[in-house]
């Protein structure tokens, strides 16, 4: 990373990979004590403190790369919507518990891909997060897949709340592929993969878990885009930030 343009590409990379984990982390924090189920309840927020320990580590990279003393709460307390770089998917409300387990599948299912080549990175440092974190990874998209099949081929409404979940969510999936001039000079940088090289890996198994669950994915190709560049995010995130930054926000600097 011999330049400041590298060192540019990379602070936005390892923003991406933080706030992805970040909003779908308070997202999932949200179920806490309203899960169907107490095992649910304690599985989800499991879910949500692995999420939030792997932001940790991404934006604590992101303020080292950036240089300007700024750490991970920084990051992720201080910033307004505009400054994030997650894609929709996450920032999206959790509906019913079958939208929010969908939607955790296809998080997850790109995240195993993701960070199974992360783990090869010329950059120790996020090879190092990423076998650190590969672990959660594994579970989770292990526990999410099972769920989506169980509810897929359950009941005839399990499997109807299943399907609009999948074809509420399928055209935000494609954004996960999209590639831009950050994603290039990583790539030039031996440091991460091209977005859209994943995208085999990532449909043959998420093609098989459907499969297994009796859904149909759907056909449309159309994808929304805007949140991993910062061009655009939906309404929700405004009103996520809101509840997960207020406190900050009213005592600035304050500490525990």
């Amino acid at each position: 990373m011999a330049g400041k343009t590298n060192d540019d590409a990379l602070f936005q990379f390892l923003l991406r990979m933080g706030d992805n984990s970040l909003i779908l982390g308070h997202r999932v924090s949200e179920w806490c004590g309203l899960s169907p189920v107490l095992e649910e309840d304690i599985a989800l927020a499991n879910t949500a403190l692995d999420l939030i320990g792997q932001t940790q580590f991404w934006l604590g990279l992101a303020g080292e790369v950036e240089g300007k003393g700024r750490t991970a709460d920084d990051l992720a307390f201080l910033r307004d919507a505009w400054d994030f770089r997650n894609v929709l998917m996450v920032e999206l409300p959790n509906g019913d518990f079958g939208q929010t387990m969908m939607r955790q599948f296809l998080y997850d299912a790109w995240s195993q891909v993701m960070v199974g080549r992360l783990i090869k990175s010329g950059d120790k440092r996020i090879a190092d997060i990423a076998e650190k974190a590969s672990k959660e990874v594994a579970y989770h998209v292990e526990r999410s897949a099972d769920t989506v099949v169980g509810l897929g081929d359950g009941s005839e409404e399990s499997h109807a709340r299943m399907q609009a979940a999948i074809d509420y969510l399928w055209p935000y999936v494609g954004e996960m592929f999209d590639g831009d001039e950050v994603d290039a000079a990583m790539v030039a940088a031996g440091i991460a993969p091209d977005p859209a090289s994943l995208r085999e890996e990532y449909d043959a198994l998420v093609n098989k878990v459907l499969s297994e669950a009796t859904l149909k994915v759907p056909t449309d190709v159309f994808h929304h885009k805007g949140g991993r560049t910062g061009y655009m995010h939906t309404e929700h995130l405004g009103h996520l930030l809101t509840s997960m930054q207020w406190l900050q926000r009213a005592y600035p600097g304050a500490t525990w």
